[in-house]
């Protein structure tokens, strides 16, 4: 068959329009869906604030807004983009992203101690979202374009900085590995920490992903993270960023862990028990749409604790169902790599998936407890417009590398094949 009848072949039938992984598509469109459901009931509260001039209503015409205008389209459009695009404007994308996020440090809007939103037209813009995946996209053209020399390459120069400017091999080092490939993840995660730190740490985790998938030598990466365990551990120790709120958070999640709570009234629960005490109300069936009663008392009931909000009232069967959806993402993210012929868009695939995949774990796994509280919403389903929309771009590069594939359009750069596929 002919790369033409290929290409018609990709394009056609009923989902001409939605071209790329089918499955991904029917995923999405059930996450979405969902959202939608949960948004409308969990934004009940916010209507019913004293002095509030909006419904719950109002807040669900907001949301269909940001999914019916922003995010479809974006997502349509982005899908349809060729991958070479991606990678010319990923330096542009990523400084442009970096200086929004360092800005709004001085000039963004501040919410819990942490200034993390540019107002713009009314709408509040979190750059970090924007950042996260700008830091895939360009690592991932970083990583790719170094696939030759990668058995050889070392990111990690002297902790001797006077070696950074006398010996030549440490200049080599600073030249090929370290500013290209290091430095950027370390920026990122640096001007996200003290707005946000787990996403710090959620952008750092993805990063090391990609890195052992793009053959960056385990030497280099055991001593990248010995460096960043070090790093977290000078941080709390000075106290330096949102260290206090971090370790608050943790000293609440080891509390709860290890000391009874009956005695506490109702309007002294923190968020992570009245998200158990809604897992518990759920049971396996839930309560039933819109009958949720422990969200009078969740803080952020339609984006931080979303999925146990989701339980309360649909129950624990459809909770899993929906974790097994974030799952399948992943999944089907491995197929779209394993068909990737260059690095690439096999590596921008699989950072994506991880980052998207990630993220609704960690969230997942706050509403139980099992980890201390991070303020990551849930993808796709939590209410947020950035979030929402950053996550639709996402999306849709992942769906262009599959129409790619089916196409077999991916440009084959010499050296950027991965070493085993």
């Amino acid at each position: 068959m002919t790369e033409t009848s290929n290409k018609k072949r990709a394009g056609g039938g009923i989902f001409g329009f939605f071209a790329g992984d089918k499955v991904l598509w029917i995923i999405t469109a059930a996450l979405v869906i969902i959202s939608i459901l949960v948004v409308y009931s969990s934004t009940a509260k916010m209507g019913y604030k004293p002095n509030s001039t909006r419904t719950a209503m109002d807040f669900l015409q907001q949301h269909l807004i940001i999914l019916g205008v922003m995010c479809l389209p974006i997502v349509l459009i982005v899908h349809r983009i060729n991958c070479r695009v991606f990678n010319r404007l990923a330096l542009w994308a990523y400084l442009i992203s970096l200086g929004l996020t360092l800005g709004v440090q001085f000039m963004g809007v501040a919410t819990n101690g942490a200034a993390r939103w540019i107002p713009i037209f009314g709408f509040q813009f979190q750059p970090s979202e924007a950042l996260k995946i700008a830091t895939i996209l360009f690592l991932a053209r970083q990583l790719s374009s170094r696939q030759n020399i990668m058995d050889r390459l070392r990111i990690i120069p002297s902790l001797n900085p006077v070696k950074w400017f006398t010996d030549p091999e440490q200049k080599k080092i600073w030249k090929s590995g370290t500013l290209p490939i290091l430095a950027p993840i370390l920026a990122s995660c640096i001007v996200i920490f003290p707005a946000h730190t787990s996403s710090a740490v959620l952008v750092f985790g993805v990063s090391l992903v990609m890195m052992f998938i793009g053959r960056v030598r385990m030497v280099e990466l055991g001593k990248f993270v010995g460096l960043a365990v070090a790093a977290v551990g000078l941080i709390a120790l000075l106290g330096l960023g949102r260290a206090d709120t971090a370790g608050g958070r943790v000293s609440t999640w080891i509390d709860l862990w290890t000391h009874s709570q009956v005695d506490k009234s109702v309007h002294d629960l923190t968020d992570t028990e009245c998200s158990m005490i809604a897992i518990h109300e759920g049971g396996l069936l839930g309560r039933g749409a819109g009958r949720s009663s422990v969200r009078v008392e969740m803080t952020h009931p339609e984006s931080d604790y979303i999925y146990a909000f989701f339980v309360e009232e649909y129950g624990l069967i459809m909770a899993l169902l929906v974790l097994l959806l974030y799952l399948w993402i992943f999944f089907r993210g491995i197929e779209i790599f394993k068909r990737c012929e260059t690095a690439f868009p096999g590596l921008l695939v699989l950072g994506l998936v991880s980052l998207l995949t990630c993220q609704a774990l960690l969230h997942i796994m706050v509403t139980v407890n099992l980890i201390p509280e991070t303020g990551q919403n849930l993808p796709l389903i939590s209410r947020g417009g950035s979030s929402m929309i950053f996550t639709a771009m996402a999306i849709g590069m992942i769906q262009s590398v599959s129409r790619q594939n089916d196409e077999k359009s991916h440009d084959k750069p010499r050296g950027e094949s991965i070493v085993g596929k």
